[in-house]
């Protein structure tokens, strides 16, 4: 556009210079057609190039009050939203209003029913006493007299009948206990004579002085009795006190490798040992039923072979935890385990969940009327829309999914941040709660009468 104007500068300056004659000379009066040719010429590109300067300033000027619309638009819809997040901050600030007054309310109930906690236990602290001291009258109450009513004599012979009936059930048990105790000497004794027997047979070495010691001073391996032992308790009793990994044959079943822990009082076999997340516990129902993991370390030990030892129940379920706090827990439960038609149905035998623990209750409260064994390929939990085992990971005697899983991931301390990752953790959630991922768990198995000797 510069260059138009200066060309047409140049000949407007040229015809005006040429164009008219000077007072000295006398020239032509009319200007040069080609001059005027050129003038034309420039003039038409001027035109040209103001035409294209216009249209194109229009389309500036188009995009430019298109972009202000979407500029209106937009600081109309930011206005709205900046209404709309007023409108949503009051709501807010009244609902944080009511929740500071509910809270309030709480508080106020919290220490009502707090005084109302410490009022019972006065109470009761008082029926205690007034029991006591009736108690006590009762002792130095004089005796009655010879003669009574028909209905006191009938209450009293009543009376009577019900101390002597216990008095027969606390006889019988201890009967029971004395016989049990008998079979199991029983047992040690025919050992003893059976490997008494078989030391008498056996022949000497050459070189041994008669004394049953070889010639390089080694002592000779006893031969391992004929029948198998079916459990590490039954290991103690025929003079087994050392822990380790023994082979034992419950019922008709393979021979298999088990570790024993051995205390003063008999012998718990281990089913399931967690200490330092060595092994992948987040297995399929095959593993779970065979069995995985190394006796020396981590391991299960395989539904197939806990069932042929406690098919019959009367075996106790042993469970020993610790945090990382180094704190433990111990929970001991009589239980069954069924086979694999039940998908290996865990019942807790003990009259109910009302009896349970606090801290038992975890596994017992659920596992009085019978669970099935759980994994993510088999879905038997009490959960229809979840599967616990898929959720939380590992195999267990699942529930609702939250109550124990002693089965799940290892996590080093301190554990995740993450909720969801807590879940998956091994847990207790009636001792360290649901989302604290314990630092070890050892479950254990023996016979019930042996439990009950260590409490006597």
């Amino acid at each position: 556009m510069k260059t138009i104007l200066a060309t047409l500068s140049l000949c407007l300056a040229l015809a005006l210079a040429t164009g008219f004659p000077s007072e000295k000379e006398k020239r032509v009066q009319f200007a040069a057609w080609d001059d005027v040719n050129v003038i034309a010429h420039g003039l038409l590109q001027l035109g040209q190039g103001l035409k294209e300067h216009v249209d194109k300033t229009k389309v500036q000027m188009r995009d430019i009050f298109a972009k202000i619309k979407v500029y209106n638009r937009t600081l109309s819809e930011l206005g709205k939203e900046s209404h709309r997040l007023r409108a949503d901050g009051e709501v807010l600030k009244a609902r944080a209003r009511g929740l500071e007054d509910r809270e309030g309310q709480l508080l106020n109930v919290t220490a009502e029913l707090r005084e109302k906690t410490d009022e019972m236990r006065q109470e009761g602290t008082s029926v205690r006493d007034r029991l006591r001291r009736l108690e006590e009258r009762l002792d130095h109450a004089p005796p009655p007299p010879a003669r009574v009513n028909n209905s006191t004599e009938a209450h009293a012979v009543q009376m009577m009948l019900e101390a002597q009936n216990r008095r027969i059930d606390d006889l019988m048990a201890r009967m029971r206990l004395q016989q049990e105790k008998l079979d199991k000497q029983n047992v040690r004794i025919r050992t003893l004579q059976s490997q008494i027997q078989q030391s008498k047979q056996r022949p000497l070495g050459n070189g041994d002085g008669g004394d049953g010691f070889l010639a390089n001073g080694a002592t000779e391996q006893r031969d391992s009795p004929v029948e198998m032992a079916s459990d590490c308790h039954e290991l103690f009793l025929r003079g087994e006190t050392t822990s380790g990994v023994y082979t034992i044959q419950p019922g008709n079943v393979e021979p298999f490798q088990v570790l024993c822990h051995m205390t003063a009082d008999g012998g718990w076999t281990v089913v399931q040992k967690r200490q330092d997340g060595s092994v992948d516990f987040d297995q399929q129902w095959a593993a779970y039923e065979k069995g995985f993991g190394n006796l020396n370390g981590e391991f299960w030990l395989g539904l197939e072979k806990i069932h042929a030892m406690a098919k019959n129940g009367g075996y106790v379920l042993k469970t020993e935890l610790s945090d990382w706090g180094n704190d433990v827990a111990s929970i001991s439960l009589p239980f069954k385990l069924g086979g694999a038609e039940s998908k290996y149905l865990l019942q807790i035998l003990d009259g109910g969940a009302a009896a349970f623990s606090p801290l038992e209750s975890a596994l017992a409260s659920d596992a009085a009327a019978g669970l099935p064994f759980s994994t993510r390929d088999q879905d038997n939990d009490l959960k229809k829309d979840t599967n616990c085992a898929k959720h939380l990971s590992g195999g267990w005697w699942f529930s609702n999914c939250g109550q124990s899983n002693l089965n799940g991931r290892f996590f080093q301390s301190p554990p995740p941040k993450q909720r969801h990752q807590r879940k998956q953790c091994i847990f207790w959630k009636t001792w360290r709660g649901r989302y604290y991922p314990l630092k070890s768990s050892i479950i254990m198995i023996a016979p019930a009468v042996s439990v009950l000797e260590d409490k006597s």
